[in-house]
Formats: structure tokens, sequence, C-alpha cells
């Protein structure tokens, strides 16, 4: 269910939402119930006073034009690299600094302890740096197997 009847950016690119009764809504944030287990369920469009203006149930049921406005605007405002390889762990006991490929490039980062490492089910993994940035691993038993075998270390 969704209370959208249009969503376009306004002149200073930001959301602007039109809703059933043809109120008109600027600056309105999409806000995910669930950013890491249902990224695609559960949007709320909030206003600016933090008051939600509508609720989208599934981003995929929503015709094209909306639903690549916010693919736009999460895109924008979430910084959460995706580790594809373990490259190195300088030792396996923490802090340790950990040498990764993602698919923003090559970084490293240093992880603090072994509960900055949390399970997400289904294989994945959210690793939280000392620095407060998030990698996510999307399924760490279809990684490499060097990178494996360097995260079941500290799992």
């Amino acid at each position: 269910m969704s209370n959208i009847q249009h969503l376009v950016r306004n002149a200073f690119g930001r959301l602007q939402l039109v809703d059933l009764q043809g109120r008109i809504h600027d600056n309105v944030t999409p806000v995910r119930a669930h950013p890491l287990s249902a990224p695609d369920e559960g949007i709320a469009l909030v206003g600016e006073d933090g008051h939600e203006i509508a609720w989208i149930d599934h981003l995929d049921r929503q015709p094209e034009a909306v639903r690549s406005l916010l693919q736009e605007e999460f895109a924008s405002r979430e910084m959460m690299p995706t580790v594809e390889r373990v490259v190195s762990v300088s030792t396996f006991s923490t802090p340790s600094e950990w040498t990764v490929e993602t698919d923003r490039g090559p970084t490293s980062f240093i992880l603090k302890s072994e509960e900055d490492i949390r399970r997400l089910g289904e294989g994945r993994l959210l690793i939280a740096s000392s620095h407060g940035i998030h990698f996510l691993v999307p399924d760490r038993f279809a990684m490499d197997r060097g990178s494996k075998k360097l995260l079941e270390r500290f799992l």
C-alpha cells in the first residue's frame, strides 16, 4: 500500500511527494525499516518534521519512476561497501588491520574486536571498522577460499 500519487525531484534536487489527497510535501526523505535484512521492503517517506507521510510495502511493486528515484536517493546517502575479497589480515588477534577488495575498490581498515563482525544470517556479515564504516559481506560462503579462511579465524 502506498500513499503516493506522484514523486519527483524539485528544482533543488530534493524529493517532492504529492499524496493521494493532492497535498505537496517538499524535502521528503526515504527511510528503510530494515536496511540490512530487507532493504527493499518497508520504506517510509518522511517529511521535514520527521513524521511519516507515506509507506511503501515493497519497492519492486512501485512504478519505475518512483523506484528509480528512491534507489538514487539511497545510493547517494548510504555508504556501505561490499567486500568482494579479503586480501590480508595483519594478525589473528585484535586489533588488526584488514586489507580488502570492495565494490568501490581496494581499502584497508582496523578491526577493533571480533564483536565488530556481526552475523546477519544466510552467510551475510556486517563488519564495522574502527572509523565506524560498515562493510557488508553478502555471502561469506560464496567468497574465494583464501577470504573464507581468513574470515573463519575471526568468527
